[in-house]
């Protein structure tokens, strides 16, 4: 069969089936690409009217908009927190936390351990030792200020019993 077109371009030995084939294997790759890209397209298509659903180009633009406001809101709101957090631990850190107690018999001949002896700190264990002393006479109370937790004056047995208990957790 001649073909006066396959041999002007220089395709004149080939067989016009091995042409017609290989257009049918592109066409049906072609065809299969077609396909794929619908499937695409229609997937897309769900997404965006499921996104679009009941929303205008308008109020979906305003809705973004309120989301980045709030999202400045909750920026603010959480620097504040942490402003407020960070001042209610400084004030938390100087306030009374750690206590030891410790009761005993201050005189031999008076029993029922009714004198005591009370270690109050703070965080930095700083704070003071309240000391209450029964006897015949009466009660007798002193204090023993405490910083860094050390006291200037010395310490009793059952006042450093109370100061260790207060810092250490132990007797």
């Amino acid at each position: 069969m001649n073909n006066y077109l396959l041999e002007s371009i220089g395709l004149g030995n080939i067989d016009i089936g091995i042409i017609l084939i290989a257009l049918a294997v592109i066409i049906l790759i072609l065809l299969i690409l077609n396909i794929i890209n619908i499937r695409s397209i229609s997937k897309l298509k769900k997404k965006y009217e499921k996104f679009m659903l009941g929303k205008k180009a308008e109020s979906l633009e305003d809705e973004i908009v309120n989301l980045f406001e709030d999202n400045k809101f909750i920026k603010n709101s959480i620097e504040k927190n942490r402003k407020d957090i960070h001042g209610l631990y400084r004030k938390f850190e100087s306030s009374l936390q750690k206590v030891g107690i410790i009761k005993y018999d201050a005189f031999e001949q008076i029993g029922g351990k009714l004198s005591f002896c009370m270690a109050l700190l703070d965080e930095n264990n700083n704070g003071f030792i309240l000391n209450s002393v029964y006897g015949a006479e009466g009660c007798y109370t002193y204090t023993k200020e405490i910083q860094n937790g050390a006291c200037e004056t010395s310490l009793g047995q059952e006042e450093e019993k109370a100061l260790n208990m207060a810092m250490y957790g132990e007797q």
